[in-house]
């Protein structure tokens, strides 16, 4: 019987190896987006992840792990990064929607593309480059982006489908 009991729990490793990689594999999209945060505020702050990762503790490819999300942060690491950049620990959180709204999922899904846009090199060339316009240009230059994506919008939809034809 209890050879049975071990090659049992030897075919049941190969089963719960795969189920772990797909747990890690999964981020959940609260953890993605407070590691979005945690880069964002990061970088506002001008710290570097060594630095930042000296300043808590933790080595910097865990703080890139924090910031991806693939590792998930606990409440006492979260007090130690908001004192190190010092923010309040809500700031974090900011931009989640509330968990009894029913679109909380979807709602976390397009701030986090947001975020993750905004955290690319290209989103702060974008944005710095847009900030040193005047308010009018500003507007020209939304106004103008506006109109190419309607354009590509309207490119994008199937043959017939306008209400022209």
């Amino acid at each position: 019987m209890k050879r049975y009991v071990a090659a049992q729990v030897r075919t049941s490793r190969p089963a719960q190896a795969k189920q772990s990689d797909v747990a890690r594999e999964s981020v959940h999209p609260v953890d993605r987006h407070v590691g979005q945060q945690i880069r964002i505020r990061r970088m506002q702050s001008n710290v570097s992840l060594g630095d930042l990762g000296a300043g808590i503790g933790v080595s910097l490819q865990q703080v890139q792990k924090y910031e991806s999300g693939k590792n998930r942060v606990s409440a006492s690491m979260l007090y130690e990064l908001a004192n190190c950049l010092k923010i309040p620990v809500s700031r974090f959180f900011e931009g989640l929607p509330d968990p009894e709204t029913t679109q909380g999922q979807q709602f976390i899904t397009e701030i986090d593309e947001k975020i993750a846009y905004i955290s690319t090199a290209e989103g702060r060339r974008l944005i710095d480059d847009v900030l040193l316009l005047s308010p009018r240009v500003r507007s020209r230059v939304v106004a103008l982006v506006s109109s190419i994506v309607d354009e590509e919008m309207e490119e994008q939809k199937p043959v017939g489908s306008s209400a022209g034809s």
